[in-house]
Protein backbone atom coordinates (compact mmCIF):
# COMPACT_ATOMS: atom_id res chain seq x y z
CA UNK A 1 0.00 0.00 0.00
CA UNK A 2 1.11 3.59 -0.62
CA UNK A 3 -0.50 5.31 2.04
CA UNK A 4 0.27 8.86 2.76
CA UNK A 5 3.41 8.60 -0.09
CA UNK A 6 2.93 11.96 -1.70
CA UNK A 7 6.22 11.39 -4.26
CA UNK A 8 6.38 10.82 -7.29
CA UNK A 9 9.16 8.73 -8.05
CA UNK A 10 8.73 9.14 -11.96
CA UNK A 11 10.01 5.27 -12.51
CA UNK A 12 13.48 6.33 -10.89
CA UNK A 13 15.93 5.90 -8.10
CA UNK A 14 16.26 8.28 -5.47
CA UNK A 15 20.01 9.80 -6.78
CA UNK A 16 18.53 9.46 -10.60
CA UNK A 17 15.20 11.03 -9.48
CA UNK A 18 17.14 14.08 -7.75
CA UNK A 19 19.94 14.70 -11.27
CA UNK A 20 16.64 14.90 -13.14
CA UNK A 21 15.31 17.46 -11.02
CA UNK A 22 18.46 19.27 -10.73
CA UNK A 23 19.02 19.29 -14.65
CA UNK A 24 15.29 20.31 -15.43
CA UNK A 25 15.58 23.07 -12.91
CA UNK A 26 18.85 24.69 -14.34
CA UNK A 27 16.60 24.42 -17.53
CA UNK A 28 13.70 26.09 -16.15
CA UNK A 29 15.64 28.72 -15.04
CA UNK A 30 17.89 29.36 -17.80
CA UNK A 31 15.56 29.20 -20.60
CA UNK A 32 12.67 30.69 -18.49
CA UNK A 33 10.04 27.69 -20.41
CA UNK A 34 10.60 23.78 -20.94
CA UNK A 35 8.70 21.54 -22.78
CA UNK A 36 9.03 17.54 -20.85
CA UNK A 37 6.35 15.12 -19.61
CA UNK A 38 3.47 16.08 -17.18
CA UNK A 39 4.51 14.62 -14.64
CA UNK A 40 8.01 15.66 -14.76
CA UNK A 41 6.28 18.82 -15.47
CA UNK A 42 4.22 18.57 -11.81
CA UNK A 43 7.66 17.02 -9.67
CA UNK A 44 9.48 20.00 -10.87
CA UNK A 45 6.82 22.39 -10.27
CA UNK A 46 7.26 21.12 -6.23
CA UNK A 47 11.13 21.24 -6.16
CA UNK A 48 11.90 24.50 -8.06
CA UNK A 49 8.85 26.82 -6.00
CA UNK A 50 10.05 26.74 -2.75
CA UNK A 51 14.20 27.59 -4.12
CA UNK A 52 12.78 30.33 -6.05
CA UNK A 53 11.25 31.92 -2.54
CA UNK A 54 14.47 31.46 -0.80
CA UNK A 55 15.86 34.26 -3.67
CA UNK A 56 13.03 36.76 -1.90
CA UNK A 57 14.45 36.36 2.01
CA UNK A 58 17.31 38.79 1.37
CA UNK A 59 17.21 40.75 5.04
CA UNK A 60 21.20 40.53 5.32
CA UNK A 61 24.77 39.84 3.73
CA UNK A 62 24.39 36.46 5.89
CA UNK A 63 21.13 35.97 4.83
CA UNK A 64 21.90 36.18 1.27
CA UNK A 65 24.99 34.37 1.39
CA UNK A 66 23.28 31.40 2.75
CA UNK A 67 20.22 31.39 0.66
CA UNK A 68 22.79 31.23 -2.35
CA UNK A 69 24.46 28.02 -0.24
CA UNK A 70 21.00 26.60 -0.15
CA UNK A 71 19.64 26.84 -3.21
CA UNK A 72 23.38 26.02 -4.69
CA UNK A 73 23.59 23.08 -2.74
CA UNK A 74 19.92 22.24 -4.11
CA UNK A 75 21.02 22.62 -8.12
CA UNK A 76 24.78 22.57 -8.21
CA UNK A 77 24.64 25.11 -11.01
CA UNK A 78 26.61 28.34 -10.44
CA UNK A 79 25.20 29.94 -13.65
CA UNK A 80 21.44 28.92 -12.57
CA UNK A 81 21.70 29.75 -9.12
CA UNK A 82 23.55 33.66 -10.82
CA UNK A 83 20.53 34.16 -12.71
CA UNK A 84 18.19 33.13 -10.13
CA UNK A 85 19.02 35.64 -8.09
CA UNK A 86 19.77 38.28 -10.33
CA UNK A 87 17.20 37.92 -12.79
CA UNK A 88 14.49 36.05 -11.64
CA UNK A 89 14.77 36.84 -8.42
CA UNK A 90 13.83 41.01 -8.42
CA UNK A 91 11.06 40.32 -10.47
CA UNK A 92 9.41 37.79 -8.85
CA UNK A 93 9.76 38.87 -5.64
CA UNK A 94 6.04 41.29 -5.10
CA UNK A 95 4.57 37.70 -6.22
CA UNK A 96 3.05 36.04 -3.20
CA UNK A 97 4.07 32.22 -4.59
CA UNK A 98 2.65 30.38 -7.56
CA UNK A 99 5.29 30.65 -9.75
CA UNK A 100 5.39 28.39 -12.91
CA UNK A 101 2.94 27.80 -15.51
CA UNK A 102 2.04 24.72 -16.24
CA UNK A 103 0.30 24.33 -19.79
CA UNK A 104 -0.81 20.76 -21.29
CA UNK A 105 0.25 20.55 -25.10
CA UNK A 106 -1.62 17.03 -25.71
CA UNK A 107 0.11 13.50 -26.17
CA UNK A 108 3.70 12.41 -28.02
CA UNK A 109 3.14 10.74 -30.85
CA UNK A 110 5.93 7.92 -29.91
CA UNK A 111 4.73 6.39 -26.58
CA UNK A 112 1.48 8.30 -25.53
CA UNK A 113 3.08 10.41 -23.33
CA UNK A 114 1.49 13.85 -22.17
CA UNK A 115 3.27 16.75 -23.03
CA UNK A 116 3.53 19.80 -20.80
CA UNK A 117 5.30 23.15 -21.11
CA UNK A 118 6.26 24.82 -17.89
CA UNK A 119 7.72 28.19 -17.58
CA UNK A 120 8.03 31.23 -15.13
CA UNK A 121 5.07 33.18 -14.79
CA UNK A 122 6.46 36.77 -14.64
CA UNK A 123 8.70 35.73 -18.06
CA UNK A 124 5.82 35.68 -20.45
CA UNK A 125 5.37 38.16 -22.77
CA UNK A 126 2.38 37.16 -24.74
CA UNK A 127 -0.49 37.51 -22.13
CA UNK A 128 1.38 38.99 -19.26
CA UNK A 129 1.67 42.84 -18.55
CA UNK A 130 4.44 43.58 -20.94
CA UNK A 131 2.18 43.33 -23.81
CA UNK A 132 2.37 46.15 -26.01
CA UNK A 133 -0.48 46.59 -29.26
CA UNK A 134 0.97 49.93 -30.08
CA UNK A 135 4.09 48.26 -31.63
CA UNK A 136 2.52 46.23 -33.47
CA UNK A 137 0.78 47.58 -37.48
CA UNK A 138 -2.79 47.65 -37.69
CA UNK A 139 -4.00 44.94 -39.87
CA UNK A 140 -5.15 45.82 -43.73
CA UNK A 141 -7.40 44.40 -45.53
CA UNK A 142 -7.10 44.34 -49.51
CA UNK A 143 -10.83 44.92 -50.00
CA UNK A 144 -12.37 48.73 -49.39
CA UNK A 145 -14.75 49.20 -46.85
CA UNK A 146 -18.00 50.90 -46.27
CA UNK A 147 -17.01 54.27 -43.99
CA UNK A 148 -18.27 53.92 -40.47
CA UNK A 149 -21.73 55.14 -39.46
CA UNK A 150 -20.06 58.47 -37.41
CA UNK A 151 -17.53 59.23 -39.99
CA UNK A 152 -20.55 59.18 -42.61
CA UNK A 153 -22.79 61.41 -40.45
CA UNK A 154 -20.33 63.80 -40.22
CA UNK A 155 -19.09 63.70 -43.71
CA UNK A 156 -23.34 64.54 -44.27
CA UNK A 157 -23.10 67.08 -41.86
CA UNK A 158 -20.03 68.82 -43.28
CA UNK A 159 -20.89 69.66 -46.85
CA UNK A 160 -24.22 71.45 -44.90
CA UNK A 161 -22.38 73.59 -42.99
CA UNK A 162 -20.19 74.77 -45.79
CA UNK A 163 -23.16 75.82 -47.65
CA UNK A 164 -24.77 77.26 -44.97
CA UNK A 165 -21.58 79.51 -44.71
CA UNK A 166 -21.34 80.08 -48.07
CA UNK A 167 -25.43 81.47 -48.07
CA UNK A 168 -24.55 84.06 -45.26
CA UNK A 169 -21.14 85.16 -47.08
CA UNK A 170 -23.76 86.03 -50.37
CA UNK A 171 -26.06 87.87 -47.77
CA UNK A 172 -23.39 89.64 -46.52
CA UNK A 173 -21.60 90.75 -49.82
CA UNK A 174 -25.41 92.06 -50.93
Amino acid sequence: MRHGDKINNLGRKKAHRVALLQNLASQLITHKRIVTTLAKAKALRTYIEPLITKTKKNESATQISHNHRLVFAELQDKAAVKELFTVVGPKIASRPGGYTRILKLGIRPGDNAEKAMIELVDFNEIYGKGVDKAAEPAKKTRRGRAPKKAEAAAQAEAPAATEETSSTEEKAAE
